[in-house]
């Protein structure tokens, strides 16, 4: 049974500890990591045999791999996948920005230049459970970017892919899928190989190999966050049905045996009652054991005195995924400041974001939304500043900016500026 906390009885560190890795993995990524960078192909082929069990003769899937893995998909899936792109299409294009220039003074011009990256590398787990939803939610918002080359990694567990994955490619419009996983996946993508292409920034979900990668190869590229275990946070008043809000607890738990469901309510009777639906609904799960693990380990049912102390919790832990399961939710939606992305009322389970909603499903983890946001349109652009001053402008305000430059003791500054109006010998 889920453990129930009452808020201020117990410890805050036992109320707001964090799940913590089960290995650490750093220093085999960082063997991978070399390996990739100094054998290239070599390395991957095998990766691939001892991680996948796929004895490849090409790491990139071909036009004729790609048509028929789509014509294996349920008609029916297709249908859904590709309504649901339209609506994460949808959603992500109210995102684009564009330049701007400023010349409201005279003489002078400023603006900023938005530029897509040129190449970026979607991860796309494979492992455990295959996401072609995932698919959809980093590809869409890099083409709406304007990115032109989106290369997908996604491993070939026993030498084949999942063709909804592929089907999810082509609609969401990837260019190029390379049958690579883990570490190693990241490390061809980072630092490029004879096949696999350098690309600019790496985003997508993975495993704690995975994760470790990114960390380490940042800086070689840009990457969009360190994802940890989903996590989901549920906010509920006594009126709710139990059965429903153990539902949506355990659509998190069976993703991940380290992921964490926590419910905050200002109800006990109906913290208990989660807590019998919770090992009823386990049960029934073809992930029970993975879904067990996680909420016996990691799930919490915290009793607060109100609601508001229920959304003051929430903001402290600062969840990937925040259900509000009460009346009003509108009311009360000001009040949340950290949550990567938040369901309104009763009838908005958090796997309404994870395949159809809009917006995107690639969220800050592990307390990091205090400071982070979900994936977007912006990570995959660049944004440059310009200026422009005409000679009357700059003469104008030449002493400022050397007085300026004076007062850091870099002189130097300030005469590359004095100079252009000074006579021979300054």
């Amino acid at each position: 049974m889920m453990r129930i906390y009452e808020y201020g009885q117990v410890s805050n560190e036992e109320i707001f500890a964090r799940v913590e890795p089960e290995v650490d993995v750093t220093a085999v990524v960082r063997d991978i990591l070399a390996d990739v960078r100094n054998r290239g192909d070599a390395a991957l082929y095998d990766y691939c045999r001892r991680f996948d069990r796929a004895d490849l003769t090409a790491l990139e899937v071909t036009p004729e791999e790609w048509d028929a893995a789509i014509s294996k998909v349920d008609k029916k899936l297709l249908a859904v996948l590709e309504q649901s792109a339209k609506n994460i299409e949808a959603f992500h294009r109210r995102q684009v920005r564009t330049d701007f220039v400023l010349t409201d003074r005279p003489g002078m011009v400023l603006g900023q230049k938005i530029t897509p990256l040129q190449r970026v590398g979607l991860y796309i787990p494979g492992g455990t459970a295959c996401y072609p939803s995932s698919v959809l939610m980093n590809a869409i918002p890099a083409k709406i970017a304007g990115v032109p080359e989106r290369i997908m990694v996604t491993p070939a567990n026993g030498g084949s892919l999942n063709p909804a994955i592929l089907a999810a490619a082509k609609i969401a419009g990837v260019n190029r899928i390379f049958k690579l996983g883990g570490a190693q996946a990241v490390a061809a993508l980072a630092y490029g190989t004879e096949s696999v292409p350098r690309v600019d920034k790496i985003v997508g979900p993975g495993n704690a190999y995975v994760a470790e990668a990114k960390r380490q190869v940042f800086g070689q590229v840009s990457i969009d966050m360190i994802a940890g275990p989903s996590e989901i946070l549920v906010v509920a008043d006594g009126t709710n049905n139990p059965a429903h809000l153990a539902a949506d607890l355990l659509s998190q738990a069976e993703h991940d045996k380290l992921a964490s469901a926590v419910l905050v309510t200002d109800s006990r009777p109906l913290a208990e009652a989660v807590a019998a639906e919770v090992e009823r609904q386990l049960k029934l799960l073809p992930r029970e054991e993975i879904a067990r693990a996680s909420i016996e380990n990691n799930g919490k049912l915290i009793v607060a005195q109100s609601l508001d102390q229920a959304i003051d919790i929430a903001n402290e832990i600062a969840p990937e995924h925040l259900e509000l399961a009460v009346d009003n939710p509108f009311d009360h939606l000001s009040k949340v400041r950290n949550a990567g992305s938040i369901f309104l009322g009763k009838y908005c389970p958090e796997a309404l974001g994870d395949y159809w909603a809009g917006p995107n499903h690639t969220l800050p983890t592990m307390g990091t939304a205090r400071f982070s946001s979900p994936l977007s349109v912006d990570y995959f652009i660049k944004k440059s500043s310009f200026t422009y001053y005409t000679a009357d402008a700059l003469e104008a305000v030449a002493g400022d900016i050397a007085a300026f430059a004076e007062s850091e003791g870099l002189r130097g500054h300030g005469r590359s500026v004095q100079i252009r109006f000074a006579g021979e010998g300054f």
